[in-house]
């Protein structure tokens, strides 16, 4: 289990040397959980989340389907503030399952990533 931890770590380390995020694209941030999925539009410059969005209140589906539908609802929050383009970080997981089902949800709520 400590190997599976420190090859997410490396994983995120290489991600977050190569993209930040500004108050026009902020950095859009995965987390899962086994049972639970969170997204964040971040601005590094400031060191403040922007917006946030979870599966508090989801009930429909499996997790993938849960995933989607948290990617539909960060975007809608995103247009609230006006925001249209985002840099993704994918948190260290591997782009796929569940963290690629809330990128193809975001693409769907209209996020350009």
């Amino acid at each position: 289990m400590l190997k599976k931890q420190i090859k997410k770590q490396r994983r995120h380390k290489r991600v977050r040397a190569k993209i930040s995020g500004t108050v026009a694209v902020p950095r859009f941030c995965v987390t899962r959980t086994n049972t639970h999925i969170y997204a964040q539009l971040i601005d590094d410059e400031k060191g403040h989340t922007i917006v946030t969005a979870g599966d508090k209140g989801i009930k429909k589906g499996n997790k993938t389907e849960i995933a989607v539908e948290v990617g539909k609802l960060i975007a809608e929050k995103a247009k609230e503030k006006k925001i249209g383009k985002v840099v993704f970080d994918r948190g260290g997981y591997k782009y796929h399952g569940r963290i690629k089902a809330v990128a193809e949800g975001a693409r769907e709520g209209g996020l350009k990533f």
